[in-house]
């Protein structure tokens, strides 16, 4: 038979005929060169799989590590942009990287991310950290704060290009440079106050600091105009730009965070705390040309002699309080010169300064006195009325201490020879900073309801004749010392 004769052909041969072949074709034979194929362990494959799946993913791991490493965090979308949280770190890489190209004098001013901060942190290199991380520079806001130099900076409008390169958009915002407005000239010229940059939904803020001749920094208000875009940016979450503000100049301190070299205040603790006390008001020198068109200026001799003298006090005394971390501001005459003229009154005589009554300290008197300010005369006590006179060089410093009572506040006064009390009485302030004699001082923030309280609805008259005890609308009649507390409570040197 042929199939009898094929298959006996076959098993001589060591061929195999395929299970495929057609009956009755051309056959296709396959020569095993061992015999039989044997069966395959399904164990052995499933564990060669494991293996070499482990061994990918070990590679796209180590990969990964080493792509971080050299180009930071990135936790991408689909769009190729960094999400997430560490997408303010990409923002502050790329914003670094232009500051550095640009010479930019910029230091870390964000309050979320200085009240991360502690000695410790600051002292941590990121090359002793082994995982890849972002703790400083990602808050929980989408944007960050860092304060320029602005003194130290050659404006180049080559920043605006440079930016767009990096896939950030920058407005800039500008505003009257208050270092050249005077009552001689009060257009000025703008300069820039405050850079924002932009990318992915997430900001830069740059707040320009300017130094001021009180050698104090400054930094302008954030005011948009009406064609710029008000969706820009979060504004009314930003930390610097609703008012104008002041601040020491700080020690800066280079640091690595978050992996990056970045500028920081010495004292960021220290910083915080001005920043929340730092509102600014700025003379109001259109109001003081207006004033002075009505009233010309004294500038006779002595009236110019007492002006250098008061100034030379002011700053005296300034430097006595800042030593023993006193704060005071200015108050009376001294506080409705500056609010009406931008000035010294010249004919007021004196310099008059308030200081709250628990920011009273027992070595007052003896740090005004080493300083050369000998006490003319002290009159109440620290539980009332209390008031301190000091003689300088023709001219006296008077300080009156402030009482804290409801809704209200006032300060004392005592007639020395009657032992009659009078009790000042003013709405509640908080405090500002502004300049006047090239000094960087404290006025209450609700100027014309202080001077309105002290000196009534026609404060922006000139007064010459002017009684203590009767003139100010705020005052009032507040007893008589006991003639027994006469020696402590009114002394006269």
């Amino acid at each position: 038979m042929i199939g009898d004769k094929m298959d006996k052909e076959c098993r001589n041969k060591e061929v195999f005929l395929t299970r495929s072949q057609p009956y009755g074709t051309a056959p296709y034979y396959y020569k095993h060169p061992g015999g039989p194929m044997p069966r395959i362990n399904k164990t052995v494959v499933l564990a060669l799989l494991i293996a070499t799946s482990s061994i990918f993913l070990l590679f796209q791991l180590y990969y990964y590590r080493q792509y971080v490493s050299k180009n930071g965090l990135h936790a991408l979308t689909g769009k190729g942009y960094p999400a997430g949280k560490e997408a303010q770190w990409h923002v502050v890489k790329k914003f670094l990287g232009l500051a550095h190209k640009f010479n930019l004098p910029v230091f870390l001013v964000d309050k979320a991310a200085l009240s991360l901060l502690s000695q410790d942190a600051v002292l941590l290199k990121d090359s002793q950290l082994k995982e890849p991380h972002c703790t400083f520079l990602c808050t929980h806001r989408d944007f960050i704060t860092f304060g320029l130099l602005g003194n130290l900076w050659k404006y180049d409008a080559g920043l605006l290009e440079a930016a767009e390169e990096r896939g950030l958009e920058l407005l800039e915002i500008r505003g009257k440079d208050p270092r050249l407005v005077s009552m001689d000239d009060l257009m000025g010229s703008e300069i820039p106050l405050h850079l924002l940059f932009h990318f992915n939904g997430r900001l830069v803020h740059v707040v320009v600091l300017y130094e001021r001749s009180g050698n104090y920094l400054w930094n302008g208000p954030l005011r948009l105009k009406v064609s710029m875009d008000r969706s820009f940016a979060p504004f009314r979450k930003l930390d610097f730009g609703r008012y104008a503000g002041a601040y020491d100049r700080p020690e800066l301190l280079l640091t690595t965070l978050d992996g990056l070299d970045v500028r920081i205040p010495k004292n960021f603790s220290r910083f915080l705390n001005e920043h929340s006390n730092s509102r600014f008001l700025e003379c109001r020198y259109r109001e003081a040309a207006a004033f002075y068109q009505l009233y010309p200026d004294d500038t006779s001799p002595e009236a110019m002699d007492f002006r250098m003298k008061a100034k030379s006090l002011l700053h005296l005394a300034a430097r006595v309080l800042a030593e023993l971390n006193v704060p005071f501001w200015l108050s009376s005459g001294t506080c409705l010169g500056w609010f009406r003229q931008c000035n010294i009154i010249p004919y007021s005589k004196d310099v008059d300064l308030g200081i709250w009554i628990k920011d009273y300290r027992h070595d007052i008197t003896q740090a005004f006195q080493k300083a050369g300010l000998p006490l003319k005369h002290k009159f109440g006590k620290i539980e009332d009325s209390l008031e301190l006179s000091f003689q300088g060089l023709d001219v006296k410093l008077d300080i009156f201490f402030f009482y804290e009572d409801g809704d209200i506040v006032w300060n004392g006064g005592t007639q020395a020879k009657s032992g009659k009390k009078f009790k000042y009485v003013f709405p509640r302030f908080s405090l500002c900073w502004t300049e006047l004699l090239e000094l960087k001082v404290r006025v209450p923030c609700e100027t014309l309801d202080y001077v309105m309280a002290n000196y009534g609805p026609d404060w922006n008259v000139p007064v010459k004749a002017w009684d203590w005890k009767s003139s100010p609308p705020n005052v009032q009649e507040n007893g008589v010392w006991p003639i027994k507390e006469w020696d402590n409570v009114i002394q006269v040197f």
